[in-house]
């Protein structure tokens, strides 16, 4: 039985591939007649449209016939690991669709006037490469406001913490990852928990520092004196230089470098976790596991988030349609960088 129900909306690509049981852009591709499809496949699609009452939107096929199959990424922010993890998830769906990417790195912040322009001539060169459709992958709070309304010229999808009125958006929910750290902590006995934010105008760093004020305020602990890092290593060991070690049982690192700076600091002034203080960070990035000790940590999967971004645009180039936002869910990874509180 169709997943769709009679009346209750208008059936959408990918609910022709859930029931048929393969992607969106395989679907696309069926509309499209580009790229080999089996028999068996193209009857099980077939199958799904008469079941769900499917009609493909012909003005979006109309544009789909002269399409480039290229599909512009614009990335906003330092080169950290979350940005290039996105990438890499991008990439990796493109490559499957048949699709290539035209992308442009901005590595700046959006307050500065040069900044702004880059990022004007950055999108006015991936509309004239003619994209088939634009992902915008960036942290900053008011990106929205330098995109100059791009997307009345081609389909968008935001990949940012902050859905959007004007385009499709997905995001890895760094307020549940925000929550999870500072709870896992609580439920091993700390009250004391230091937290170590990320720069104040980023959408991540916001929404974890807004998840630990929440769980510390809805289990009647306060809040300690937040420290501001710029999601460097270094800026963690700025602030594992400062602190007071007699303050804090347990620290909240808004991600996994600064976690890593933080004990590094803390070691050369004789501190070590779990011995001493305990410490959770955020992202899991591959290395993690091998800090000493190896680091609890947030997964945020932010390659799975690079896949629903490819999916969205291809499923909103081929209907004309919006596309639900995606939230991808965050979890916690136990190792050995927290121990008990009594």
């Amino acid at each position: 039985m169709a997943d769709v129900e009679p009346g209750s909306r208008r059936p959408r690509m990918a609910d022709v591939g859930k029931l048929a049981r393969v992607s969106a852009q395989t679907v696309s591709r069926y509309f499209s007649g580009k790229g080999y499809m089996s028999d068996t496949t193209r009857e099980r699609i077939e199958s799904a449209i008469q079941q769900l009452g499917y009609t493909f939107n012909q003005p979006a096929r109309n544009l789909r016939l002269n399409s480039t199959q290229t599909i512009g990424v614009l990335l906003t922010g330092a080169s950290v690991y979350g940005m290039w993890a996105i990438f890499s998830g991008l990439n990796d769906a493109a490559h499957r669709a048949g699709y290539s990417l035209l992308t442009s790195h901005v590595d700046a912040e959006p307050d500065d006037p040069e900044t702004q322009a880059e990022i004007r001539q950055a999108l006015q060169r991936l509309l004239v490469a003619r994209v088939d459709g634009l992902v915008v992958s960036s942290p900053y709070l008011g990106i929205e406001d330098l995109l100059e309304n791009v997307w009345d010229k081609v389909p968008v999808v935001i990949l940012a913490g902050r859905s959007w009125l004007h385009a499709d958006s997905a995001t890895v929910d760094s307020y549940e990852a925000g929550r999870l750290a500072t709870q896992y902590l609580i439920d091993s006995g700390h009250r004391e928990i230091l937290h170590i934010a990320g720069p104040e105008n980023r959408n991540e760093a916001h929404e974890r520092q807004r998840g630990y004020h929440d769980v510390l305020a809805s289990t009647g602990l306060d809040s300690l004196p937040v420290y501001r890092g710029d999601w460097s290593a270094e800026s963690g060991q700025a602030v594992g230089a400062l602190v007071d070690p007699t303050t804090f049982t347990a620290v909240f690192a808004a991600n996994d470098q600064m976690a890593l700076g933080f004990m590094s600091a803390l070691r050369d002034r004789g501190f070590t976790a779990p011995r001493d203080y305990s410490i959770v960070g955020v992202d899991d990035m591959p290395d993690s596991r091998f800090f000493v000790p190896p680091l609890t940590t947030v997964h945020m999967d932010f390659a799975a988030l690079g896949h629903a971004g490819f999916e969205m645009i291809i499923e909103r180039i081929g209907t004309g349609m919006r596309v639900e936002r995606r939230v991808i869910h965050p979890g916690m990874v136990i190792r050995e960088s927290v121990a008990p509180q009594p």
